[in-house]
């Protein structure tokens, strides 16, 4: 997997290269753009299953926050790397702003 991005540290955005590509008809997607989720968007979702990386919660959040976006069985047949790595974007993307730069610092 490769970050492709060249977003900041506090970006709302981030795009991600997977290693499996998924196969959407003839085509392929290979890299996929997640955004920071709106709290309308985690409706029905339990924060802390998103912040394990709870499959269950990437299948229903990732739909509504991926470009192009992605199915919840396109999501359920990824490769767990790629699935782990997205889940990784939306989990820190809960933190505030403040905590993450500070984790960034301390580096």
């Amino acid at each position: 997997m490769k970050n492709t991005s060249t977003v900041s540290k506090t970006a709302i955005s981030k795009s991600i290269t997977l290693d499996e590509p998924i196969k959407r008809g003839d085509d392929f997607i290979s890299e996929i753009t997640i955004r920071r989720p709106k709290s309308g968007e985690l409706r029905g979702v339990s924060l802390m299953d998103l912040g394990n990386l709870s499959v269950a919660a990437l299948q229903t959040v990732l739909p509504r926050i991926t470009q192009p976006t992605l199915t919840a069985h396109e999501v359920a047949g990824m490769d767990p790397a790629d699935l782990t790595e997205i889940g990784a974007e939306v989990a820190i993307f809960l933190v505030k702003r403040a905590d993450r730069l500070a984790a960034y610092r301390a580096e």
